[in-house]
């Protein structure tokens, strides 16, 4: 879930000081880089056939859909292929963890891989010959040498896990060369940016995808399928979160390479990571598939965390006494859905406390919670006492049961993504999710910075589905394909 990838941020500027010792001056100066441009879009219009409800402040990120370059997206199946073959951009914690993950499933080739870091280049490079497979082609020449690899010809699916900061131009540059594209959350965090990808992926007939591995978190498509088999009821409301302690990192130079992450924190007050929480509750909803996400409300506590550890742990000559930090230590926002229900988000990287996602969904018949997971419906429970979820395996996804004991980092569940997304590229299906939901799980970054600024003022999401969001569709809660 994480990734210490080396920033372009790093490389040197004319003057002698590398573009992150910029944004660390702009930082010290609350300064909040590219604040202007987050919120972006097109012309606000009248809102939307939907009705979604609110004016004036309300609407201050209200935007009719742009017009379209190219048809929908939704429904687009893969080419069918009999290998699959891939070029990994970013070889640090996260991505030199999933190459592994890429080897170790049939059908899949590493062709080509990425970083200007050259020993983490010729650390993965390693692993794909002992794999038995060919040595990859290997681009280390500077931070824009993926470029290069975005290139070629024989390169099926672009991975990349590198900071955020590159996100967006590393997918459309992956894109406009012909290259479907999955990368590590979030996509971009910017509105209007957001808006690029769809209209690219529109453009192109390129997949754009949110690799969002908690959607395939055992517990996660567990209650997707019994939610979307009646069990909970009428579907309510559900909470997801990315409550994390991730001081001692973030003060880590080692592990994220630099204070890539930690300079966000100089830049936003919202929600700089929604998508782990946003993803699986928007899944067992149907979002974009059937019901959409209209609005969102947010609220920020004061940013103290981050300077108090500091204060604590870090020496008076360390460069992050430069920083001024204005993320909030924990925010909180209300998503409403166009059905009418709610969405609770949380964010918390500052602050100590156990690991949470929070997981929870609720309905007519009851409800589930994670964290310890723990579920309560009717006419299974009584006296208001919470059940036992594990009884409830009988639940799980062709894909656990498949999968039991998966290879890889989180529980499995990077496995398990990886696994669908090359299977549906081998077999030629439509992929689990698409360009679509990951501006819409991203779109919370920018809307709930600009909703704390307006002091919870309801921010309005945009329909980056423009309609198509009104008919039921598959997803994730996939059937089992055949392998002829």
């Amino acid at each position: 879930m994480h990734d210490n990838e080396r920033s372009p941020l790093d490389s040197p500027e004319p003057d002698g000081h590398s573009r992150r010792d910029v944004l660390r001056t702009a930082g010290a100066a609350g300064a909040g880089l590219g604040l202007v441009a987050l919120g972006s879009s097109v012309p606000a219009q009248a809102a939307e056939a939907s009705g979604a409800g609110g004016s004036g402040a309300a609407e201050a990120t209200a935007a009719a859909a742009p017009a379209r370059q190219g048809d929908t997206m939704i429904g687009v199946p893969f080419e069918r292929r009999s290998t699959v073959r891939v070029g990994i951009v970013g070889l640090g914690n996260r991505g030199g963890s999933m190459i592994d993950l890429f080897l170790a499933i049939p059908g899949v080739r590493v062709v080509a891989l990425c970083d200007p870091v050259k020993e983490k280049t010729a650390k993965a490079a390693a692993k794909v010959t002992a794999a038995g497979q060919p040595a990859p082609a290997v681009y280390v020449k500077g931070d824009h040498d993926f470029e290069n690899l975005c290139k070629r010809g024989d390169i099926d699916f672009v991975y990349v896990a590198t900071p955020w900061d590159w996100h967006f131009e590393m997918s459309k540059t992956a894109m406009l060369n012909g290259k479907h594209v999955g990368v590590e959350c979030p996509v971009s965090l910017q509105l209007d940016q957001l808006w690029e990808l769809v209209n690219l992926s529109e453009r192109t007939r390129r997949h754009c995808m949110q690799l969002e591995n908690c959607c395939y978190g055992r517990n996660e498509m567990r209650v997707l399928r019994m939610a979307h088999a009646g069990k909970f009821g009428e579907l309510l409301h559900g909470a997801g979160a990315y409550n994390h302690d991730l001081r001692g990192l973030m003060f880590d130079p080692d592990y994220y390479e630099g204070p890539w992450r930690r300079l966000w924190h100089t830049r936003l007050r919202g929600d700089l990571y929604p998508n782990h929480g946003f993803g699986p509750v928007s899944n067992y909803m149907d979002i974009n598939r059937g019901d959409r996400v209209t609005h969102i409300s947010s609220f920020g506590t004061p940013a103290l965390g981050l300077a108090e550890y500091r204060e604590a742990h870090m020496p008076k000559s360390d460069p992050s006494w430069k920083e001024t930090y204005i993320e909030s230590d924990r925010t909180i926002s209300l998503v409403q859905t166009a059905k009418g229900r709610v969405i609770r988000l949380e964010h918390d990287v500052s602050t100590p406390h156990p690991y949470s996602r929070i997981n929870q969904l609720g309905g007519t018949k009851g409800v589930f919670e994670d964290y310890p997971a723990r579920i309560y419906i009717e006419p299974d429970h009584t006296n208001d006492a919470w059940g036992d979820f594990a009884k409830y395996a009988d639940w799980d996804h062709w894909l656990w049961k498949e999968h039991a004991n998966p290879p890889g980092g989180h529980g499995g569940m990077d496995y398990i993504m990886v696994f669908r997304l090359m299977q549906t590229m081998r077999l030629g299906l439509v992929p689990d999710f698409d360009v679509y939901d990951a501006a819409t799980w991203t779109s919370p970054v920018p809307l709930s910075h600009l909703s704390i600024k307006a002091k919870g003022a309801p921010q309005q999401i945009p329909d980056f589905t423009r309609g198509g969001w009104r008919k039921a569709r598959g997803g994730v809660n996939s059937e089992k394909p055949s392998e002829t």
